[in-house]
């Protein structure tokens, strides 16, 4: 995947307009050239610049890390907007209105991705480009905000961190760094259709501070529906997830019963002290209970936690 050349003001762009560089507030901007990025490798490699599989001569590094499987997800942490990105801007004829706070998002569509034409320029908020980072670039989103991307084809997904602008076609949804797309199997053929939905960090936040704490025993103050529902049995759990609203944990739930239909008779959701927490379980030994953690790790790159009960 490879970025526009904007004549305007621009975000990671080469082209910078005299004031502040920001793809923001400039009326008209020249668009990304994006084109679909031919590879013929998923495993890194070095390579050449002049190999010809690669628009622009964007592509991955000449010596990409050896160890792009490890690099970790993007943490999602509450942190403050970038209020110049939230301006209304152009590109292409194309007028698009950012969001100006976060809010719940979720759709489906194309993602692509840009590597190293553009590893070390400035983004739309002004940090530099690092394509072995965990970032992506999206047209409307708030700035900085973060999401979860599913590879619609095989289910792999990952969290990023979006801190830029692009893609400018009507096709793509989201562009994502080189690391973030061989996560999600996506070099090998450029593109890919993804789901894309907005996390909410100062949920994710508390989530996971509960999720690495003990089970403190029921509040006094329960409501008797929430301690009439969480009735689990004793053994061993895998917690997968845990959230403010119910309505997310129903969804995550489903998902899960989706992608894991082997484990569908075993994952539940269980209310406490405001939380809704999503698990797999019981399971009678702490071996059974890590091997099923490691397997739903590797399958959806989902952060497990084991809780013994």
């Amino acid at each position: 995947m490879v970025k526009d050349e904007r004549r305007g003001c621009g975000s990671i762009l080469a082209v910078l307009c005299l004031l502040p560089a920001l793809l923001v507030g400039c009326g008209s901007v020249a668009p990304r050239q994006d084109a679909p990025v031919v590879s013929k490798q998923e495993k890194p490699a070095a390579v050449t610049k002049k190999g010809g599989g690669y628009y622009l001569d964007d592509g991955p590094g000449d010596n990409p890390p050896a160890n792009l499987d490890a690099i970790p997800d993007a943490e999602p942490k509450v942190e403050p907007l970038h209020k110049a990105a939230g301006r209304p801007y152009t590109v292409l004829g194309q007028s698009y209105t950012p969001n100006t706070r976060l809010k719940p998002y979720k759709e489906t569509g194309v993602a692509s991705w840009y590597g190293r034409r553009y590893h070390g320029q400035k983004t739309s908020i002004g940090e530099v480009y690092d394509m072995y980072g965990m970032t992506a670039a999206h047209p409307t989103l708030a700035l900085p905000s973060y999401v979860r991307v599913t590879n619609l084809k095989n289910s792999k997904s990952v969290v990023v961190r979006v801190n830029d602008r692009g893609p400018f076609h009507s096709d793509r949804l989201i562009d994502l760094s080189y690391t973030a797309a061989y996560k999600l199997g996506v070099l090998a053929g450029g593109s890919t259709r993804v789901e894309v939905e907005a996390i909410d960090p100062a949920n994710y936040a508390a989530a996971a501070k509960l999720a690495e704490a003990p089970l403190a025993a029921p509040l006094a103050d329960k409501s008797p529906v929430a301690a009439a529902q969480e009735t689990p049995s004793n053994g061993h759990y895998v917690q997968l997830g845990a959230f403010g609203a119910q309505e997310n944990a129903e969804s995550f739930h489903g998902r899960l019963k989706a992608e894991l239909a082997q484990l569908a008779d075993k994952l539940q959701i269980h209310p406490s002290g405001g939380m809704f927490r999503v698990r797999a379980g019981p399971f009678q030994t702490l071996a059974e209970a890590s091997q099923v953690a490691a397997e739903i790790k590797n399958s959806l790159n989902i952060k497990a936690v084991l809780i013994i009960r």
